[in-house]
């Protein structure tokens, strides 16, 4: 998916980040600009049009390995996702975050299910089509990355993928996360259960990367 060397942008480049209202989570007004083209930022109810044909011009594609594509089928099903997204985030559980280049949405990328008392946390995302092979999810995830460790001081995040998901994966070696092993059917793909590869990153793994 992805090829060549990189270099991850820390999250001190973060250029807004509003302190929010619950476990730590400041998340509220994240706006991190990664290079002259590419940010990522929060998402709000007025990228609902952008994100909703962004999603549906790549249903096919995302189909294969995200299970909600069935449960997105209109405008108004991605504003109720971004509420919740919002809704979530401003109770400290997860927060999402658009992918731009050049300042159109090709993505999202995020932290969910965060478990405050384990400081850990799982990363999620995806790209449009048209966008992959260029290293942009790879350095989106490592600023998500840097953020949870470096501002919402976690101790650890991972990735699950499937097992047959290679691009997935891809992001997940080249972030130098570390594979843990495999949990069998652990999801429900439409008709289907399908294996997780688990990688995962350790904040004192991250801070030696630093030095």
């Amino acid at each position: 998916m992805f090829s060549g060397q990189i270099e991850f942008d820390p999250v001190h480049k973060c250029e807004s980040v509003s302190e929010g209202v619950s476990e730590g989570l400041t998340h509220a007004n994240l706006t991190c600009c990664i290079n002259q083209h590419l940010s990522i930022r929060s998402l709000t109810l007025k990228d609902t049009d952008a994100l909703f044909s962004l999603t549906d011009a790549n249903r096919s594609y995302l189909r294969q390995w995200l299970p909600w594509l069935d449960s997105n089928l209109s405008l108004e099903d991605t504003r109720a996702f971004i509420e919740r997204g919002l809704e979530h985030a401003r109770l400290g559980q997860e927060f999402v975050s658009a992918i731009c280049y050049d300042r159109a949405i090709v993505g999202l990328v995020g932290l969910h299910d965060i478990r405050w008392h384990n400081r850990s946390s799982s990363l999620g995302y995806w790209l449009s089509a048209t966008y992959q092979g260029r290293g942009l999810m790879t350095r989106a995830c490592q600023s998500i990355i840097d953020y949870g460790f470096a501002t919402l001081n976690l101790n650890r995040i991972d990735i699950c993928c499937a097992v047959d998901n290679y691009r997935s994966e891809a992001v997940a070696k080249r972030l130098g996360l570390t594979y843990e092993g495999t949990l069998r059917e652990a999801e429900w793909l439409y008709d289907h259960f399908v294996d997780w590869k688990v990688h995962s990153i350790l904040f004192c793994e991250w801070k030696a990367r630093l030095k």
